[in-house]
């Protein structure tokens, strides 16, 4: 395990794990909530995710762009594009909205052309993987090619199984065991 993992398995369990009775996006109940943004949005641990997910993405061939289902992968992208520029990789960030504006260009992918190009959803963490297809479905209608869906958490709740199901290759860079929660 590299020292950026082990540091940012340490900064998620300490900082980013709530026990208690919570409801997630996907409506089902947990007794634990892993709250990624409280470290995703800290200059401490941002670079730290960066630098882990593109070891996690490293062998997936041409890739232009990394992004996801705004807001749980905008931090998570922002941070794959900085340490790739860090490191002299070239990937772009995209952000999908929920919907498509009402107004100006009415755009529901914000960022580069990403028209033949292909890319990775990103998750912060993800449960039922709703929110990277929700994202895939949007970035097909522009004409992205999905490379894969990489996460940075995965719940073992059946994302996994639901995104290979639909034909993309997933990642994940930590499960509920590295964080003691297995």
């Amino acid at each position: 395990m590299t020292d950026a993992k082990t540091q940012l398995i340490d900064f998620i369990s300490r900082d980013a794990v709530f026990h208690g009775d919570f409801t997630l996006t996907s409506g089902k109940k947990a007794t634990y909530y892993v709250d990624l943004r409280k470290v995703s949005l800290d200059h401490r641990v941002a670079p730290l995710i960066g630098q882990v997910m593109l070891d996690l993405i490293a062998d997936v061939a041409d890739v232009s762009a990394v992004g996801g289902l705004t807001m749980g992968a905008d931090p998570i992208a922002a941070a794959v594009m900085h340490q790739g520029a860090a490191r002299g990789l070239a990937y772009d960030a995209f952000v999908v909205r929920k919907e498509p504006k009402d107004h100006g260009r009415g755009r529901q992918v914000e960022g580069p052309d990403l028209a033949g190009k292909r890319v990775i959803v990103l998750e912060d963490t993800s449960t039922t993987g709703g929110s990277p297809l929700a994202a895939i479905e949007a970035l097909l209608k522009v004409g992205a090619e999905i490379a894969a869906v990489a996460v940075v958490v995965d719940r073992n709740t059946g994302a996994r199984e639901r995104i290979e199901a639909a034909g993309y290759p997933y990642l994940a860079a930590l499960g509920l065991d590295d964080l003691g929660l297995a």
